[in-house]
């Protein structure tokens, strides 16, 4: 990095309110993340997007800020947020870099949580100061996203000599810096995408199936339940374990599974690898019995043609230890 570039980000720490902010990418995340620096007096620009949802939600969190193409955003602005998906940044980094449209000591930000800073290396030798800041949160496309940002935590990944400009950003917009090592950015965002997207998947399963059971409204039935429940896991992680998997209830797992066969089949695949994975941890944390683990493990084992509705007991048994 020449000498110019390595001074910049005392510029930038210098005069945090002055800076102009583009978007490229007026997807849920970018216009979210522009509003929240306006509030912290920085000044959006320019956004660009093509769909009528983009636009939309560029219109509604970004009043007045003209909608124009990506190279015009990098024109414009001194802070640029790329907030496109994962898998089209390093194209997109690449094309802005040979087009000529990086200038020296912008400050280029990415949101994707699968990749550090080198994907902006083409920007870098641009001469563009990069970071990646993404924020460990789920967004609507609305100005709800904004209030979520407080508190929020954000994993930055940056060069070492941008850490201190990049953490000021994260702040400014009212989030906790978290930093992760460029290596570990994949195993960062599986982390994440583990936990927030396959919970949605199984929320939303949960109140298809109890609306099936006739309850009339499974999002007040649920939500007490599994606010309590995220709670305990953030709390006390494994120890918070519970119900007929943790217990080592088979007749129980075995019911579960036939009801689901009849009602939900295309459920079934995804409570057998939730129920061996909870059944593993449960046991290793010695929570689950090894004498009841037999069994259970049968009733989800792949070579149950029937998972559970051929085992020791039947699936409306009592299975041993298990109570009513």
């Amino acid at each position: 990095m020449n000498a110019s570039v390595s001074k910049d980000p005392l510029d930038a720490r210098d005069r945090p309110a002055r800076l102009t902010v583009g978007v490229v990418g007026a997807g849920r995340v970018g216009p979210a993340l522009a509003a929240s620096l306006q509030l912290a007096g920085h000044r959006p620009v320019a956004v660009s997007g093509v769909s009528d949802a983009s636009v939309r939600r560029a219109a509604a969190l970004l009043p007045d800020v003209p909608l124009v193409t990506p190279a015009e955003v990098l024109a414009r602005a001194e802070l640029v947020l790329l907030t496109v998906p994962d898998d089209a940044l390093p194209g997109l980094v690449e094309g802005l870099a040979e087009t000529g449209a990086v200038r020296p000591g912008q400050l280029l930000v990415h949101t994707s949580g699968r990749y550090g800073a080198k994907v902006l290396d083409p920007a870098l030798r641009a001469g563009a100061l990069p970071l990646a800041l993404h924020p460990a949160m789920t967004f609507t496309g609305t100005s709800v996203d904004v209030q979520r940002l407080a508190g929020c935590s954000f994993g930055v990944t940056a060069p070492e000599e941008l850490r201190l400009a990049a953490e000021a950003l994260v702040i400014e917009m009212g989030g906790e810096p978290e930093w992760i090592a460029e290596e570990s950015r994949p195993l960062y965002h599986a982390a994440l995408a583990l936990g927030a997207n396959h919970l949605v998947t199984l929320v939303a399963q949960s109140m298809e199936l109890l609306a099936k059971a006739g309850v009339g409204a499974p999002d007040r039935m649920l939500g007490p339940l599994l606010g309590a429940a995220l709670d305990n896991a953030l709390r006390s992680g494994d120890a918070a374990l519970t119900g007929p998997v943790a217990r080592g209830d088979a007749g129980t797992v075995s019911a579960h599974i036939r009801e689901l066969r009849l009602h939900a089949p295309q459920t079934v695949a995804g409570y057998l690898a939730m129920a061996r994975a909870t059944a593993d941890r449960a046991l290793d944390h010695g929570l689950l019995k090894a004498e009841l683990a037999e069994d259970l493990l049968g009733v989800l084992s792949d070579s149950n043609p029937m998972n559970g509705t051929n085992g020791t007991h039947g699936p409306d048994q009592p299975g041993p230890g298990e109570s009513r």
